[in-house]
């Protein structure tokens, strides 16, 4: 009996492993794809090597990610993604704006970060290919978002503007906050930027 409760334990376990497994051979794969580029440029990094960087086969790439722009961008799908699981998780007697906040904000927290990895990050953004891939994710991103905005507010994304408004809306503040944070000189923390744009969101852009 007690083997077989064992069994069951492991079959029910068994599923959260392999995810979690899958998604840290995810998380490795663009981790390498960024840290190549950022040292070589796009065009002079193979998927090969960002294979071997991650410890994987270039089969293995390619069964989680059609193109090395793909990979790198799934950094950033991912934090969205992160962000939609938390919001899941919020009370649902918390504002709903206050939740948006917390959430984002907790992706983005962080210490200041250094001038050479700011470099790395403006190399990355100027890349033509990464630009078309990211402008995917962000679209994906905000699709996913609107979904678990709707599930809150008791709405349909498909027949009320609502959802998908907050979520573009959101959307453009992550781009515009991270726009300004590149472009500053010398670089500082992303946190206080993201936290003045939401909250001048949530005021409904009141003129200044």
């Amino acid at each position: 009996m007690r083997g077989a409760q064992v069994l069951a334990s492991l079959v029910l376990v068994s599923p959260g492993l392999r995810e979690r497994k899958k998604q840290q051979t995810r998380e490795a794969l663009s981790l390498a794809a960024i840290r190549l580029t950022v040292e070589r440029g796009l065009d002079n990094v193979r998927v090969e090597e960002i294979a071997e960087a991650a410890g994987v086969s270039p089969r293995t790439f390619n069964n989680y990610f059609a193109s090395k722009a793909e990979a790198i961008s799934a950094r950033h799908l991912d934090r969205m993604r992160h962000a939609n699981e938390q919001l899941r998780t919020r009370s649902a007697d918390e504002p709903l704006w206050e939740a948006i906040s917390q959430v984002l904000i907790a992706q983005y927290a962080g210490g200041d970060p250094s001038p050479e990895w700011l470099s790395g990050v403006r190399v990355l953004t100027a890349e033509p290919a990464l630009q078309g891939e990211f402008m995917r994710a962000d679209a994906v991103a905000e699709a996913e978002f609107a979904e678990v905005i709707a599930e809150r507010t008791g709405t349909d994304v498909t027949t009320d503007m609502y959802p998908s408004l907050v979520s573009a809306s959101v959307g453009a503040v992550v781009r515009v906050v991270l726009q300004r944070w590149m472009s500053a000189d010398p670089p500082g923390p992303l946190e206080p930027l993201l936290r003045d744009g939401l909250a001048q969101l949530a005021a409904g852009l009141p003129t200044p």
